[in-house]
């Protein structure tokens, strides 16, 4: 577990960068569509990428509730800097729990930097939820692997230098690939093929990539011999901890629209009294602020849950849902509350509006979580 008062300390520093640098710069960059160079440089100087890799690899070994409270402080900024480091956090999770000793040597001290950064290529054009139905192909040849196939809602792979990606064998078995890339737009048959232009989630890529006849060496295997066919269970692993990611961009995003309301119900007035006097404006403020905390409280729960080394399929699968739903719920009220004023660009609330979607369709739609949910809860209370 990380020091409480490390941990603080670290928390208090964003925060305070997240308001005199972020909040003030995000909704031009967002509006202009910019990759955020200068908050990136920040972020590495702060040692955010390698935040949960281990010490003895470059990384500051920061538990995950710790991790959850930095990815809240950066989206309450803007949610974009949360994202370029989710795919970049799975990637390295991936790595550390099924790598072998050699793969763990080789890539986790370079990606402390987030200069050597990792994308996570799962969804293909065809296949989003259901994951086992992906098509792309890895056939073998000498002491390579050939990749030909599609991937889709690439976040990060412009700029990834190495790719998470799962594909299927000729035994029709999934498995994991460390793919090794120069960033930019083409690489040794690696493509970038659509640029995918989003309702929100801006200054981030997210690209359709498509690979043709690229070699990826047989010491890439994620695992090596006993990743053969694993790719599908080491990913959903991993994104038991996007989920926690998720959730707690979710706490952000409605943390900040909240702020917003609450700043603007007391400053705007109607009949000669600021708008919070009414008792309608109080009702929806207090739902919205019960919302956060709940949604907050189940976040830090999946995260302690996974800190303690204990299964949280099913909690982190209540937080993602709960908190993902909530975001919007708070988004949408605090746009209300704003008026007309709400509809310009004026106010950051459109861009929470725009950005928290996403948060119930990424990793999982809110469906998909139902079901997981569902499963876990009878498997937990099944009747003998």
């Amino acid at each position: 577990m990380t020091d409480t008062q490390i941990a603080d300390e670290m928390i208090e520093t964003i925060r305070r960068w997240v308001d005199k640098e972020v909040v003030p710069n995000a909704s031009e960059l967002e509006h202009a569509d910019e990759f955020p160079q200068a908050m990136f440089d920040q972020m590495n100087e702060f040692g955010l990428f390698g935040a949960t890799i281990p010490e003895e690899f470059g990384g500051l070994g920061l538990d995950v509730h710790t991790y959850a409270r930095i990815i809240e402080e950066l989206a309450r900024g803007w949610m974009s800097l949360s994202g370029i480091l989710n795919t970049h956090k799975i990637g390295a999770t991936m790595i550390e729990r099924y790598g072998t000793d050699e793969q763990k040597q080789r890539f986790l001290p370079r990606m402390v930097d987030g200069n050597y950064r990792a994308a996570f290529s799962l969804s293909e054009p065809d296949s989003g939820s259901d994951a086992a139905a992906l098509r792309c192909k890895a056939v073998p040849d000498g002491d390579t692997w050939i990749l030909n196939g599609t991937k889709m809602w690439v976040t990060n792979g412009v700029r990834a230098s190495i790719v998470m990606l799962l594909a299927r064998t000729p035994d029709d078995r999934i498995t994991c690939f460390i793919v090794e890339k120069e960033p930019g737009s083409s690489f040794e048959g690696i493509s970038v093929s659509k640029t995918i232009p989003k309702l929100g989630y801006k200054g981030l890529e997210t690209v359709e990539m498509a690979y043709v006849d690229h070699r990826v060496p047989d010491a890439n295997m994620l695992g090596g011999a006993d990743g053969m066919g694993n790719g599908l269970r080491y990913a959903l692993s991993a994104l038991e901890l996007g989920r926690i990611n998720i959730a707690a961009r979710a706490v952000g995003v409605g943390q900040a629209a909240f702020d917003a309301a609450m700043r603007y119900a007391q400053e705007r007035e109607t009949f000669g009294v600021p708008i919070f006097e009414h008792q309608a404006i109080q009702f929806q403020l207090a739902e919205m602020a019960t919302k956060l905390q709940a949604a907050r409280l189940m976040t830090y729960d999946a995260a302690d849950k996974y800190d303690r080394g204990d299964r949280i399929d099913l909690e982190a699968g209540r937080a993602k849902l709960f908190a993902s739903e909530a975001a919007f719920e708070i988004a949408s009220e605090a746009l209300r509350i704003h008026g007309g004023n709400g509809f310009t660009q004026e106010y950051d609330v459109e861009r929470y509006f725009r950005d928290s979607p996403l948060m119930i369709i990424g990793e999982g739609t809110s469906e998909i979580q139902k079901m997981v949910i569902a499963r876990k809860l009878h498997e937990r209370h099944a009747i003998d």
